[in-house]
């Protein structure tokens, strides 16, 4: 695999679906603005899914419109049905990402169906966006573990990614949905999928730094050969199933890993910084990441980077 690694951000869509407050519309444009400004070129940008079941992407159908026009980035957009498929269309959409996971219990109690209903419900909603020409996605949630049944064995999780390569996603991303993942256990989820006939360019990795694991379970995954990684600028998002823990994987965090690491991405610390400095004062709260609070390091000059 090349060294050049995807970075696909969250922020505006898992980053702010939990928040107990809505975000204005403004707000979510400027962000998304710094976060293209960043060299980011995967934003997923809202969800189409019923305004009362998420409210603070309730204006999802205005967004897309005032999307910035940047050639070469793409604005994915959750989908869990038809009439989000249509809503999605008519708002201009062109690239999609669809969710289940890995357990029953999981789906049930987050979306209302099992995973086999789940996969029903998303076939012609994929079937639409391949006749349409957009790039679509699968994510497998609790692909570790699940809040309600434990541990989740490889074996399970690739089960699902198969069905939903079957039903004709381009990429299928494995989450850590609750942050119980270690490294050991990506290893095992990669094998699972190389064995099930995966191919390592579409899997992805979601991982939430729950339990403080997140940029391990990053390079285990590099390791294995993984070049595309979830991330939210600020660190915000996380899993209303594990309550008090730290959100998702911070863009800024994995940005500096690998640029330290060497490897091609294509974002900037600094604008990445400028980012979650921006949604976290929205939100009122303070810039919790790790490189949000110490910056970037100069390996030539020894002096911290990026800081505000």
């Amino acid at each position: 695999m090349a060294d050049r690694v995807r970075i696909y951000e969250v922020g505006p869509r898992d980053g702010l679906q939990n928040e107990a407050t809505a975000v204005p519309l403004e707000a979510k444009l400027r962000y998304i603005e710094l976060l293209v400004a960043a060299g980011l070129r995967e934003v997923e940008a809202s969800s189409f899914v019923a305004p009362k079941a998420i409210p603070q992407l309730a204006d999802a159908d205005d967004l897309l419109p005032r999307l910035p026009a940047s050639s070469g980035v793409r604005f994915p957009v959750l989908i869990p049905n038809m009439r989000g498929m249509e809503r999605a269309e008519a708002a201009g959409a062109q690239a999609l990402a669809v969710f289940t996971a890995a357990t029953d219990a999981f789906t049930e109690r987050n979306i209302g169906m099992t995973v086999a209903a789940s996969l029903e419900a998303f076939s012609p909603v994929l079937a639409r966006a391949a006749d349409l020409g957009w790039w679509r996605r699968g994510y497998v949630s609790t692909a570790f573990g699940c809040p309600y049944t434990g541990a989740v064995a490889p074996r399970r999780a690739v089960e699902v990614a198969l069905r939903l390569l079957d039903l004709g996603v381009d990429e299928v991303c494995f989450g850590d949905t609750i942050g119980v993942g270690v490294p050991n256990q990506v290893q095992a989820l990669v094998d699972a999928s190389m064995a099930a006939g995966i191919p390592l360019e579409r899997i992805a990795f979601h991982f939430h730094d729950t339990r403080g694991t997140a940029l391990a379970n990053v390079l285990a995954g590099l390791a294995a050969g993984i070049r595309c990684f979830d991330a939210s600028a600020g660190g915000t998002g996380g899993c209303p199933y594990a309550p008090r823990a730290a959100g998702n994987l911070a863009t800024e965090d994995l940005v500096y890993l690998l640029d330290a690491s060497g490897y091609d991405h294509g974002v900037d610390l600094a604008g990445v910084l400028a980012a979650a400095r921006y949604i976290t004062q929205v939100l009122g709260r303070p810039l919790a990441s790790k490189v949000g609070q110490a910056g970037g390091w100069d390996p030539a000059t020894g002096a911290a980077t990026a800081r505000a």
